[in-house]
C-alpha cells in the first residue's frame, strides 16, 4: 500500500530530531485533527524539505493559518553538514521556491505561517509576493549554570521567586482537567473566552505523556490552594512554556515566576534551550526578558491570493 504524503511525513517527523516540536506529524495530528496536510520535497527517496500546514475553511475558501496553540511551523530543510554560507543559501533559494510551487497549486484564498527561528531567510517569498514581518521570541540558549542564570534574573523577578517561595510548595502533574480550568480563568479575568478546548487540550496532553515530553508544575499554598499552573513541552532541543493557568485570588503571590523559574530548571537538567514562546504584548515582553532571556527573531509570512 502506497504511503500518502502525511503518512511519510508522521514517520519522518518521529525520527528526524532536527524538526521541532510545532512541525511534528504528532503534534500536527493532536492540534489540527484531519484538517492538516504536508507539502514535501524529495530526492533519491529522501525527504530533504517539507511544509506541514493547518488550513480552514473560511467565507467559502480555503485558507492556510496558524494552528491553534502552535507558535510556528512553516517550512523545514535538511541541511548537508559543514556546509558554505553560499551553498546553504543556494539550498534554500532551491527548495524554499519548489515548494512556494507547491503551494501555489493548492487553491487557497490565503496562505499565513509562523516559521521557527531558525529559518532567518525568506527571500524566496519575498520574490514571489509574499509579505514579511517579524516577530519575537525570548530563548534562553544556554541552561546548563543555574546559578549564573540566576544571577542573570533581574533583580525584580529574583524577589518575586524569593516571595512566592515562602507562600507556595511547588508540586507536579495536576490533572489536565483541574489545569484547563484554571486556566480558563486567566482568560475570564481578562473578560476573554478561552480560546481552545478542553478536547484539544487534552489531545496534546495525552501525544506529549506518550513521548515523556510534557510537565505540568503548579504552586500550593498549606492550605492546599492551588495559585497557578504552568505547562511546559520539549523536543529534542528545546523545552516550551505553553501554557500558564492562575487563579485571580492569588496574583500577589508571584507564584508563576517561580513556576517559570521551575521549568528553566527542567531545560536545564533536561539539556535543552528555555523557550518562552515570546509575546508581542509589552507586558508579557517585559516579564519574559527579566529572566535573562534573548530576543530571538522570527518570521510571519503571509500572501493574500
Amino acid at each position: 500500500m502506497t504511503k500518502n504524503n502525511k503518512d511519510k511525513y508522521r514517520q519522518f517527523s518521529e525520527l528526524e530530531n532536527t524538526i521541532p516540536l510545532f512541525s511534528k506529524g504528532w503534534w500536527m495530528d493532536a492540534v489540527c485533527g484531519e484538517d492538516w496536510d504536508v507539502i514535501l520535497v524529495e530526492e533519491n527517496d529522501k525527504i530533504i524539505a517539507a511544509l506541514p500546514y493547518y488550513f480552514e475553511d473560511h467565507e467559502g475558501f480555503k485558507e492556510i493559518r496558524k494552528a491553534p496553540l502552535t507558535q510556528n511551523n512553516g517550512i523545514w530543510i535538511s541541511y548537508p553538514p559543514n556546509q558554505k554560507y553560499e551553498n546553504r543559501l543556494s539550498l534554500e533559494h532551491r527548495l524554499m521556491s519548489a515548494v512556494i510551487d507547491e503551494i501555489e497549486k493548492l487553491n487557497i484564498n490565503k496562505y499565513q505561517q509562523y516559521y521557527h527561528y531558525s529559518i532567518t531567510n525568506h527571500l524566496p517569498f519575498f520574490w514571489r509576493g509574499y509579505t514579511q514581518s517579524t516577530r519575537y521570541t525570548y530563548v534562553i540558549a544556554d541552561t546548563t549554570n543555574l546559578d549564573e542564570l540566576y544571577k542573570n534574573f533581574s533583580s525584580s523577578i529574583r524577589n518575586k521567586i524569593r516571595k512566592a517561595e515562602k507562600s507556595v510548595s511547588v508540586v507536579e502533574d495536576l490533572s489536565i482537567e483541574q489545569f484547563y480550568q484554571l486556566n480558563k480563568m486567566t482568560f475570564e479575568r481578562q473578560q476573554l473566552t478561552i480560546p481552545y478546548s478542553l478536547e484539544l487540550v487534552s489531545r496534546i496532553d495525552e501525544e506529549c505523556d506518550k513521548r515523556n515530553a510534557r510537565k505540568i508544575y503548579y504552586a500550593i499554598d498549606k492550605q492546599k490552594q492551588i495559585h497557578s499552573a504552568a505547562y511546559f513541552v520539549w523536543d529534542e532541543k528545546s523545552v516550551y512554556y505553553l501554557m500558564a493557568a492562575s487563579d485571580p485570588a492569588f496574583r500577589t503571590s508571584q507564584s508563576l515566576s517561580l513556576l517559570i523559574y521551575e521549568g528553566i530548571k527542567l531545560a536545564s537538567r533536561l539539556g535543552k534551550k528555555f523557550d518562552f514562546e515570546g509575546s508581542m504584548k509589552k507586558n508579557i515582553e517585559e516579564h519574559f526578558r527579566q529572566f535573562g532571556a534573548k530576543q530571538f527573531p522570527y518570521h510571519h509570512i503571509q500572501k493574500t491570493f
